[in-house]
């Protein structure tokens, strides 16, 4: 396992980024960034004065029965990672010393080290983290032991063969790491302000804002892993980016906000958590700036291309201000919310029916024109029977309803792909979190930070590791099968009946029963409804996502919002007054801006070969000469040039 480690001798080397306005010709070494890695068990104090750590023969003084194996030993395995000028968008490797030898030239770890530490060290197995974290994943997810071991030999004899000695010892492993892990609990403190400031202190590396309660300042615990970090940065960068805001917020002590990515199954993944009931944009600008710089840190040019809300409320002004990007809004929150409502509080299937499309035309008159007040107006008036459902939404919707409506026309609202992702997560989450067994515990926030760092966290990782190694197929099929988008694109475009003269209603056949169909009311809109299970527990299905896909391109049919929206947006670009020049120069770079990445990503798609992409990318960056005396005055060069003329003397 190799980590950068960059001493003072050969240090991290960064240049500036500068635009040539002519093509320059470039040498083959001119780089525009240098990193050196050294392997984890590398030397200890090199290049600060310090002598190479000799591979050890002796046990160290220490309070443990054996030293770890894991302690570095002078190993001399580095390369360095360059970007080169000339192609910008690679990375070369050049390997300095490609064996794990020390400086006298031999084996210093791994299973050939015959000096490894301690008594019986050179038998115990080499166990790097991706094995240890797979093993951890499995136990918390409630996997068998037997099965753990299995998988536990597996990755381990990749490394050092098959031997029943490493067998046995892989087998006390686990089942010394599977007690640990059953016999930890959330309640480090009786306290438990007390117990979160004991994790806190214990999981440093694993917290990018902490604040403790007071009389000022409300409490706040921002949770982003390693992992998580790695995965911000590889999905989000150039990216989307959703919250899913204001979770728990009845039940839990303190509201859980998630930030999430988009993976490369368009699945949502967490790579973020926040807890905390402040609202304030002094407090969200805050660990968004640190989250941001957290990212910077790991890729300099980190950005993303749009920030998806879920809730009317959530401050947008400190999303602008530190990601510099667009915002757009979900609807999923509001569909969910007044689906599950209608179909607990109306008794009827079909006036579940007429007040769901009802309460869709309440959104749709946004763009329809029509005064939101007259509707809101005729849907009382017309469902004044249904007095739970009245109660409800008069009492929690009817206040905040122009707030909601004024968003989702301001902004751009996203796709239902998005919507299904999140969805898909907050799903998850409450079934992680929600169980009868704790029930007890909601009102602490240890429980809450130890069911996020242990089961959620592992479950999430051994799906993206199941996908990417292509190994534990059961539960990579159903980390593939876990959205409604994906299980609607396996429904085949004939088991779908729509009726040109009857497009109220559209008919779905089930795959698994040709004799059962499922009926989707109010097709071709975010409001349909469907009969299914899964939608009458206010989800969105994989029935009305078919029906929606193939109505966009037939007749009878209206336009989904977010393309009401999209359109509506084009519509302002376009009538901008004449005389507004600068309002009009900005509207128009934004769309050949749009234009261009929607036509990048087109390209991007349809090839097969990446390289024949890369390879007409124009070359932005300015040679070593010039980039030197860009933008500084003519005397200040001359004075630097003086000074550097000396000193080579």
């Amino acid at each position: 396992m190799l980590k950068p480690r960059v001493p003072n001798s050969i240090p991290h080397r960064k240049r500036k980024e500068t635009l040539s306005r002519q093509p320059q010709e470039y040498k083959p070494d001119e780089y525009l960034e240098y990193r050196l890695y050294w392997c984890s068990f590398g030397p200890e104090n090199y290049g600060e004065g310090g002598g190479v750590l000799p591979s050890r023969k002796y046990r160290l003084n220490t309070r443990n029965r054996a030293a770890r194996p894991q302690s570095m030993r002078g190993c001399t395995c580095h390369f360095v990672v360059k970007r080169l000028y000339a192609r910008p968008s690679l990375a070369l490797l050049v390997y300095n010393e490609r064996r794990h030898v020390n400086k006298a030239g031999f084996v210093c770890h791994g299973p050939l080290d015959r000096d490894a530490i301690g008594p019986g060290a050179k038998k115990i197995p080499y166990i790097c983290n991706e094995i240890q974290q797979q093993t951890m994943s499995m136990i918390y997810l409630g996997i068998p032991e037997e099965n753990v071991l299995e998988k536990h030999i597996e990755g381990i004899q990749r490394y050092c063969g098959s031997d029943a000695t490493v067998d046995t010892l892989a087998s006390q492993y686990v089942h010394k790491l599977g007690m640990i892990i059953k016999r930890s609990t959330h309640e480090l403190d009786l306290d438990d302000q007390a117990s979160i400031k004991i994790w806190a202190e214990r999981n440093k590396k694993s917290i990018f804002s902490y604040q403790e309660s007071s009389e000022t300042d409300q409490f706040m615990l921002g949770i982003q892993t390693e992992w998580q970090l790695q995965q911000f940065v590889r999905f989000g960068h150039c990216s989307l980016v959703a919250a899913d805001s204001t979770f728990g917020i009845k039940r839990l002590k303190y509201p859980l906000c998630t930030l999430l990515v988009f993976d490369s199954r368009h699945h949502a993944l967490p790579v973020a958590w926040i807890i905390s009931r402040s609202n304030l944009k002094s407090d969200v600008e805050k660990w968004m700036k640190i989250l941001l710089q957290r990212a910077q840190s790991v890729e300099p040019g980190f950005r993303i291309n749009g920030f998806i809300i879920d809730d009317a409320a959530m401050e947008i002004d400190p999303i602008r201000d530190t990601f510099r990007c667009p915002v757009l809004f979900s609807l999923w929150r509001i569909r969910r919310s007044w689906l599950r409502n209608v179909v607990k509080k109306c008794d009827t299937i079909e006036v579940q029916r007429e007040l769901f499309k009802c309460l869709g035309e309440v959104v749709y008159s946004i763009w329809d024109g029509v005064d939101t007040s007259k509707v809101l107006e005729r849907l009382t008036l017309d469902f004044s029977d249904q007095t739970a459902f009245m109660h409800y939404f008069t009492s929690t919707w009817l206040p905040k309803i122009g707030m909601w409506l004024s968003s989702i026309k301001i902004l751009p609202l996203a796709s239902q792909e998005a919507c299904g992702a999140i969805e898909a997560y907050h799903v998850k989450l409450k079934v992680k979190l929600f169980d009868d067994t704790h029930l007890n515990a909601l009102q602490r926030v240890d429980w809450l930070v130890h069911k996020l760092t242990t089961e959620l966290h592992s479950s999430y990782w051994l799906d993206r590791y199941a996908d990417e190694s292509d190994s534990f197929q059961n539960v990579k099929e159903e980390y593939i099968a876990s959205t409604s988008w994906h299980r609607a694109s396996e429904i085949p475009d004939s088991a779908v009946i729509l009726d040109s003269n009857n497009t109220v209603v559209a008919k779905v056949r089930s795959q698994r029963d040709t004799n059962v169909a499922r009926l989707v009311w109010n097709p071709g809109s975010e409001f349909a409804f469907c009969d299914c299970a899964w939608s009458l527990q206010g989800n969105l299905c994989k029935h009305i996502i078919k029906v929606n896909t193939m109505c966009e391109n037939r007749e009878g049919y209206g336009d989904s919002m977010s393309l009401r929206s999209f359109k509506e947006k084009l519509t302002s670009i376009k009538m901008k007054p004449m005389d507004d020049s600068i309002a009009l120069d900005l509207s128009m770079a934004l769309t050949l801006q749009m234009f261009d990445q929607i036509k990048q990503l087109v390209k991007l798609s349809g090839t097969d070969d990446i390289s024949n992409i890369v390879n007409d990318l124009p070359v932005k960056w300015g040679c070593r000469k010039g980039r030197t005396t860009v933008g500084i005055p003519a005397s200040i060069a001359a004075f630097t040039k003086k000074r550097s003329q000396r000193r080579k003397r």
